[in-house]
């Protein structure tokens, strides 16, 4: 499995022990200094089974300086929201963890990194 994490997120560094205290395989993905593609993004979103303004960090200063609260969340305005979390990474929810099972989840709670660790034991 991969984490997608900015290290200085505390609810990454704590998906981080809970995968190392739960003896998971992964690697470490700094989506910051390693954004993700247009098409990776997409790929998770996928995985993920959601849109792209549910994975946006909308308080972000980035998002109010796009004002992405007044987008469209459609159909129609789905590239421009992936275009933007490529071009503004900060804006990417985080700790996304892509299960080895082929799924992903927005990994903020506990329960959500010991979900991803049992899809990648199955």
């Amino acid at each position: 499995m991969e984490i997608w994490i900015n290290p200085a997120c505390s609810k990454c560094r704590g998906a981080l022990g809970l995968l190392d205290a739960e003896g998971a395989e992964y690697t470490v993905r700094r989506y910051l200094e390693d954004v993700p593609s247009e098409d990776e993004i997409r790929a998770v979103l996928g995985r993920l089974g959601l849109e792209p303004w549910d994975i946006t960090r909308t308080q972000e200063a980035a998002a109010k300086e796009l004002g992405l609260k007044d987008w469209a969340r459609d159909g129609s305005t789905r590239d421009r929201w992936i275009t933007a979390l490529a071009e503004h990474p900060k804006l990417i929810q985080r700790p996304i963890i892509t299960a080895d099972d082929g799924t992903a989840l927005v990994a903020r709670t506990e329960e959500a990194v010991r979900e991803a660790v049992s899809r990648g034991k199955g």
